[in-house]
């Protein structure tokens, strides 16, 4: 079953980089062989937990050995607005003797105590690599266990060693639409309805944007997942529109909410003023597509008028401070041009940006907002980089905690732009709070002081 969910995942009609290639290659899929025993980056049952587990209601359980689950716990930022059970970490912390026993029983017995305790609406199971290579049987177990307990316990099976992280997110997203989207109904609903796919409200990012939708009277029926309940989930298919905030993770769901549905989507992002009122227009026009009163392109354009006159004020400040300074971006994924263009609207030019995570798509779209100046990098080992700061190729960095120390070794500035992140960068709020900390790296005095020659260097001649 594993194999098959993989092949279907590999062959999705709707990823750019699987249209592109031949039949040959598509049986191969995406993922780069695995070197056993090396974490780093992720594996598949790391992205299928970093993908459910902003469902902040439900318990998340991991099957296997307690690293599995000391590795991937909690390391995304992902906030909750009110439920805190997703933050747990629940294992059933295999020893050797299950190894040779099996851990049917022991996974049954640590579903029962987290019902029991907890009393979540579901348990998602996270099947790993020690249960699946000695056969328990994951998906057996948990239908029981729904039988029994009267819960649903809804097994994710994504073993490490099936592929990348970001296999493990597409998995992630074939169990809520094998199991969780559209097995309950919504009590009420309105023309206004939308799913956000793709969006885990990582330091909060999604609070950023809600209240444009409340403004607006759009109701945000499903988030997929950030700061998610599961009885909301569940009800997603009744929505009017999906937006897909990040194809790379969950393409899969939004294509087949389309087609078992009717809903349509459209990939989009919340980085940057332009970005953000080009997402609220297409949701408006969408949601008139499939019946919703014209009214709503009329409000619409009155926010985004209100909004971006306030932000442009707040904006005016940093100008000049930031203009025309070089940026190099090593991100991936939708970042690598949805950020480009924020940085762009304050003046900055990005000389580089990584795409060593994004799809077609997500490089025709670096192409089209930063033009051929930008250039895209697949991947920059860590002397080029260094190389690039050292000779003020860019004033700044902007990447993942993993590089930080190259760019603080050439005594360059560096902001955190991944999901570790502890600031919001989200809609226009989150353009502010961006260029703010961009202004604070770049014009900290520390650097004038670091970059000059210590007061003994001479006393020593």
């Amino acid at each position: 079953m594993l194999k098959q969910k993989i092949q279907d995942v590999f062959n999705e009609p709707a990823c750019g980089k699987n249209q592109a290639k031949g039949e040959k290659q598509r049986k191969k899929g995406c993922a780069k062989p695995l070197t056993p025993g090396a974490a780093a980056g992720g594996c598949a049952f790391d992205g299928a937990k970093i993908a459910l587990q902003p469902i902040t209601d439900a318990a998340h359980l991991v099957h296997g050995p307690i690293a599995c689950e000391g590795n991937g716990w909690d390391n995304r930022h992902a906030a909750s607005s009110g439920p805190r059970l997703y933050r747990m970490g629940l294992t059933t912390d295999m020893s050797e003797m299950d190894v040779i026993y099996g851990g049917e029983k022991k996974l049954y017995k640590a579903i029962k105590e987290a019902i029991d305790r907890f009393d979540p609406p579901a348990v998602f199971v996270y099947q790993t690599c020690v249960p699946a290579m000695i056969g328990d049987d994951v998906i057996k177990v948990c239908d029981i266990a729904t039988k029994r307990l009267g819960k649903p316990v809804i097994p994710v099976n994504a073993p490490g060693f099936a592929g990348s992280k970001n296999l493990g997110n597409k998995l992630g997203g074939e169990t809520l639409l094998d199991y969780v989207i559209g097995t309950e109904e919504p009590k009420v609903t309105t023309p206004y309805d939308i799913n956000i796919i793709g969006e885990y409200n990582l330091a909060g990012e999604l609070w950023q944007v809600m209240p444009l939708f409340e403004k607006l009277g759009i109701r945000v029926l499903g988030r997929i997942t950030g700061d998610a309940r599961y009885h909301e989930v569940t009800v997603a298919h009744r929505a009017k529109v999906n937006m897909m905030v990040c194809s790379q993770a969950m393409i899969n769901v939004a294509r087949k909410m389309e087609e078992r549905w009717g809903i349509p989507f459209f990939e989009g992002s919340f980085y940057g003023v332009s970005d953000t009122s080009d997402a609220l227009r297409k949701i408006a026009r969408l949601l008139v597509e499939q019946g919703a009163p014209e009214d709503i392109l009329d409000r619409t354009e009155s926010l985004i008028a209100a909004e971006e006159a306030r932000v442009w004020r707040r904006l005016e400040v940093y100008k000049p401070r930031l203009k025309d300074k070089k940026v190099l971006l090593y991100t991936g994924g939708h970042k690598s041009w949805s950020v480009v263009s924020a940085l762009q609207e304050v003046g900055m030019k990005v000389i580089g940006t990584s795409v060593r995570k994004a799809t077609e798509n997500d490089k025709q779209r670096v192409k089209e907002i930063g033009g051929e100046d930008v250039h895209q990098f697949e991947a920059i080992p860590p002397r080029e980089m260094y190389r690039m700061l050292k000779e003020s190729e860019a004033d700044i960095m902007l990447s993942g905690g993993r590089t930080q120390f190259v760019a603080l070794k050439a005594k360059m500035p560096w902001l955190d732009i991944n999901q570790e992140r502890h600031y919001a960068y989200a809609g226009y709020e989150g353009i502010v709070a961006m260029v703010h900390e961009l202004d604070k790296a770049l014009n900290n005095p520390i650097w004038e002081q670091v970059r000059a020659p210590a007061p003994w260097d001479g006393e020593a001649r």
